[in-house]
């Protein structure tokens, strides 16, 4: 198989560039960053990209979004997420995004076997879907309990607006810029499938949701 490899540590990208080739399979590109891995995969066209999740520059989930998008554009390629971490934004639609294309998520860590990730890796090209367990649990809780799906700060907002505070007032509490508090409730907004509405009462339906994980 023609493979893709986007992994920012060194010492790892090179020795899944062995491994690969060891197994048989040729390594068409093998980057450490997200924009580097979108233009490998246009350029070189592979039967599969394995990416970590987490890559420069924020080390958060810039592989994984990176994957998401080149699945978007091409439907047909196949993906294995390999990651020390379960990120829970983009993670569940990638996966459910498989059609016709194999998908994958395996933590790097609770990898045991060389040749049961080369198993794995050919399963996923092939057009399966292999995910770890501890992902699935994951990101059943996550879908659970949707505030799961915010990052620190968003809590810190969110708490916020549960207090009856205006933008302004999260801005001078957080030390931030009224922009920076606009962009926080966005995505808050974004990642409690909140869209907006005629009547305008988001942010009294996030502090519902907020108040209902508070209870729990």
């Amino acid at each position: 198989m023609r493979v893709v490899i986007a992994e920012d540590a060194v010492l790892l990208r090179e020795g899944l560039v062995g491994l690969l080739e060891r197994f048989g399979h040729t390594v068409v590109a093998s980057v450490g960053d997200a924009a580097s891995l979108v233009a490998a995969v246009e350029e070189q066209r592979p039967d599969i990209v394995v990416a970590d999740v987490r890559m420069p520059p924020g080390f958060t989930d810039e592989g994984l979004r990176a994957a998401f998008a080149l699945r978007a554009a091409h439907p047909g390629l196949a993906v294995l997420l390999l990651s020390q971490y379960v990120e829970q934004t983009y993670a569940a639609e990638l996966l459910g995004s498989a059609g016709g294309a194999g998908i994958g998520y395996l933590l790097k860590e609770r990898i045991g076997d060389v040749r049961e990730f080369a198993d794995a890796l050919v399963r996923v090209a092939e057009g399966g879907t292999v995910i770890d367990p501890e992902v699935v649990r994951q990101l059943l809780g996550w879908r659970r309990d949707p505030l799961r799906r915010l990052t620190p700060r968003e809590l810190e907002v969110l708490a916020l607006i549960a207090e009856g505070r205006s933008n302004g007032s999260i801005a001078r509490a957080l030390f931030v810029s009224d922009a920076a508090v606009a962009k926080h409730i966005a995505s808050i907004f974004a990642k409690l499938d909140l869209p907006p509405t005629a009547d305008g009462h988001r942010r009294v339906l996030a502090v519902l949701a907020y108040l209902q994980a508070e209870s729990r």
